[in-house]
């Protein structure tokens, strides 16, 4: 593996209030490659994996932010951490790397609307 490819997972959040998400794990890849070109290169990836139910795939899903990296704390939420957004949103217009993303971290991917809805309210369903 060269030092610009890595394992990165992605954490598929269907609802924040039903806790409902999927880890899928993607290897080889390039932290030289903007956000945007991460997201379509996952948005591909998952719309042909299998054993990733049709809900998962079919989502709209438009934002990425960074869960948890290797040898990091990890936050007591079962989704992810509310806080932080200026730092770990993955913004458009820099790299994984720029953005803080290395080998072996998790990144959440999620409908942003459905982030700030949740935001606003964190009520979680059982």
């Amino acid at each position: 593996m060269s030092s610009s490819d890595a394992v990165i997972t992605v954490r598929l959040v269907r609802s924040f209030e039903h806790r409902n998400f999927k880890p899928v794990v993607f290897h080889g890849v390039d932290l030289d490659q903007t956000v945007p070109d991460f997201i379509q290169l996952v948005k591909d990836g998952i719309a042909t994996r299998a054993g990733l139910p049709p809900p998962f795939r079919k989502y709209a899903y438009d934002t990425m932010k960074i869960v948890h990296q290797a040898h990091g704390a990890k936050t007591n939420e079962l989704v992810m951490s509310l806080d932080d957004d200026e730092k770990l949103i993955l913004r458009d217009g820099l790299t994984l790397r720029e953005a803080g993303v290395a080998n072996e971290t998790e990144v959440a991917f999620f409908k942003g609307e459905d982030y700030g809805l949740f935001k606003a309210n964190p009520t979680s369903f059982w």
